[in-house]
């Protein structure tokens, strides 16, 4: 691994290392993200990950600077690595139904409970009064760019969304889920105006489409 990269990785760890350093009991750190709060099709996914402490996975980052490619390399890595990781798939359905943000944190909740490792604190991206069961919590703005256990929740969260969305591409090839992965593109918005809405749209958020 390059020096720089060495350097980048570090950094993004101090968050952890602050927290394993001011109480000697803390053993586990969940870092908590999801994906697909913004898209009009497909689920929101929320991951939480627990990493060893001395976890140090190149190119672990906010999903988003990564490259697709690139993220399924670091998301294999970080599985083998992890000493637990859940996942919570909340569908369009129950977004439709409960509305994104409280769609967020049920999958967040989800996610805890799919832990097998109870962690002694969770680090989480931007979100507050959400249900934890019982485990303190820090929200970090901007987390998945500052924290490494986040950035690494991110990837997981990113890659299993997107594995999603390309298993519906199969089955609706008109709306192009492979390529947007459900985000409003014009592409996709073309063929909503076009096609009409499929069964994984999310009828709250495409009001305006039809």
């Amino acid at each position: 691994m390059k020096e720089k990269e060495l350097q980048r990785l570090q950094n993004l760890k101090q968050i952890e290392e602050e927290i394993y350093n001011k109480n000697a009991n803390i053993q586990y750190i969940c870092g908590i993200d999801e994906a697909g709060r913004g898209p009009l099709a497909g689920p929101v996914v929320v991951a939480s990950v627990i990493m060893p402490r001395d976890s140090l996975i190149e190119g672990v980052n906010d999903s988003k600077k990564v490259s697709e490619k690139k993220r399924e390399e670091i998301y294999k890595r970080i599985i083998e690595e992890a000493v637990s990781y859940g996942v919570g798939i909340i569908d369009q359905d129950k977004i439709d139904e409960i509305n994104i943000l409280n769609a967020t944190k049920l999958g967040l909740t989800t996610s805890i409970k799919e832990l097998e490792v109870k962690p002694d604190i969770i680090l989480v991206d931007a979100l507050n009064k959400i249900d934890t069961l019982g485990i303190p919590y820090n929200s970090i703005i901007k987390g998945d760019a500052k924290t490494y256990s986040i950035a690494a929740a991110s990837i997981i969260a990113k890659v299993t969304r997107d594995r999603i969305m390309r298993q519906w591409d199969e089955i609706y090839p008109m709306y192009g889920f492979e390529k947007h992965k459900g985000y409003g593109t014009a592409m996709h918005i073309q063929a909503i105006k076009e096609y009409g809405l499929c069964p994984i749209h999310r009828r709250s958020f495409t009001k305006n489409f039809i």
